[in-house]
């Protein structure tokens, strides 16, 4: 219970949860779990219903895929579970950015990396100035 009072970072809190039970109807889900909302009614500034995302864990903006994104800024009218985008051949399937994370790539002899760096193979030869 405590963590939905103070984990914002971890999930919807309860302020959040009762803003959304009040004014948020629930219009998808991603393949990642995060929730999709749009108010009922006109409260944005511009006339346009406000959009938002319930992020399932950490919140972190790399998770919403391209889609949904163009949906919550408005580039696209109809969330991807009515008009989803087409997708290319060409085109690999999203991932969050995990920079920061325990997952994230390090390269062969990187301080973070659990292996030892390559030996040198004496084909440097470092610059001095004239």
């Amino acid at each position: 219970m405590l963590s939905k009072i103070f984990g914002w970072w971890d999930g919807a809190t309860i302020g959040t949860l009762f803003t959304i039970a009040k004014r948020g109807k629930l219009v998808g889900e991603d393949e990642f779990g995060n929730k999709y909302y749009e108010s009922r009614d006109n409260v944005s500034y511009d006339g346009r219903r406000r959009r938002w995302v319930v992020y399932n864990g950490y919140a972190d903006a790399s998770k919403v895929t391209p889609d949904w994104h163009g949906w919550l800024r408005y580039t696209f009218a109809e969330p991807p579970t009515i008009a989803p985008l087409p997708r290319r051949a060409w085109e690999k399937p999203h991932l969050p950015n995990l920079t920061g994370t325990p997952m994230a790539w390090r390269p062969q002899g990187s301080l973070a990396a659990d292996a030892q760096r390559p030996a040198a193979t004496g084909d440097y030869e470092a610059w001095s100035p004239e």
